[in-house]
């Protein structure tokens, strides 16, 4: 959930060089697939490498798993805050491509790139929001219960 005000890289110098799979050979159906799901593990990869708020993101997850297992919460509990745990970590990958996208584009400050870098962030900031808004619905009630 980052968002730099500046047009500056995600990337530092130390980072190894991002280096996307090799094109597929033209053999079908099956090598296509295979080289996008290379491509996204790349991407997932690159996101737990770089970007520090998906670990705080993660440790949040051990906690609602663990309170989820603790409570017994309902299947449909468990979707719940399945969907809307990894649909954060989804949003965290899609901030982090909207950051690297306009760092390419606008390597100097510009107000867009600004804009565009922290409207990718507040959205990540609506999902956190609906995430908390269900988990009290779903804990609230059985932490009431054992007060």
């Amino acid at each position: 959930m980052t968002s730099n005000t500046t047009a500056t890289p995600t990337r530092t110098p130390a980072d190894p060089p991002v280096t996307a799979p090799a094109a597929p050979a033209r053999n079908g159906f099956l090598a296509g697939r295979a080289f996008a799901f290379r491509a996204a593990l790349n991407g997932a990869a690159y996101v737990l490498r770089t970007q520090p708020s998906i670990w705080i993101e993660m440790a949040a997850m051990v906690v609602v798993f663990g309170a989820a297992w603790f409570f017994a919460v309902t299947p449909i509990e468990w979707a719940l805050l399945a969907m809307l745990i990894f649909g954060i970590f989804s949003l965290e990958a899609l901030n982090t491509a909207i950051e690297a996208v306009v760092d390419l584009v606008s390597p100097e400050y510009h107000d867009l790139a600004r804009i565009a870098k922290d409207s990718a962030a507040g959205a990540l900031i609506f999902a956190v929001i609906a995430s908390l808004i269900v988990a009290g619905f779903i804990f609230l009630p059985r932490i009431m219960a054992l007060l």
